[in-house]
């Protein structure tokens, strides 16, 4: 690996820690939302599914390392004005599953995290639409928008055009265990 991908990769680790260090679950009404300051475990956060935008419950930041089966979380560019995440950036999320078949114990599903970046080939093709942003120590990064006009709120525009080049899915490291209530549904967005 080059020396700019572990520069990537390890400061990706650190920017995910960030994303999600201010986030925790939703069992109970009245938990802070994850970006307001000094929000702790357990918080809760909006992440997209099927279309939808759900509260996503952060259990445990710091899982031990394990073997079980992981589901997909993508951060992305803000799909609305109203982005789900502003620290450290601008952004929101995205789930596959919302009925995971990997649950834990009490619906717990362990999440593996991944940048969604526009590809050089999709931004200069037009296919993929990115949002210039800024991370400290990291540069500017193409967190991707749209992709051949679909806004990115389902895992399908995601997951074909990675395939297609249009996309590059990098892989953070970051691992957590979360809870998702698929009733939990916010139609006020």
């Amino acid at each position: 690996m080059s020396s700019i991908h572990v520069r990537i990769a390890t400061i990706a680790v650190a920017v995910l820690t960030l994303v999600l260090g201010a986030a925790a679950p939703v069992h109970a009404a009245g938990l802070p939302n994850c970006n307001d300051q000094g929000a702790t475990v357990p918080c809760v956060e909006m992440v997209w599914a099927n279309g939808v935008q759900v509260k996503m419950t952060f259990v445990d930041l710091n899982p031990k390392p394990s073997n079980a089966p992981t589901e997909k979380f993508y951060v992305m560019a803000p799909q609305t004005g109203s982005p789900q995440g502003r620290v450290p950036f601008l952004h929101d999320h995205l789930i596959g599953n919302v009925s995971p078949q990997h649950d834990d114990r009490d619906g717990r599903v362990r999440y593996h995290g991944f940048f969604v970046l526009c590809s050089a080939q999709g931004i200069t093709s037009g296919g993929c639409v990115p949002t210039m942003t800024s991370i400290p120590g990291l540069g500017t990064i193409p967190f991707a928008r749209t992709v051949n006009g679909h806004t990115l709120t389902s895992a399908d525009p995601i997951e074909s055009p990675v395939n297609s080049g249009l996309l590059t899915v990098f892989d953070t490291g970051g691992v957590f265990i979360a809870t998702i209530k698929s009733r939990q549904v916010d139609e006020s967005r």
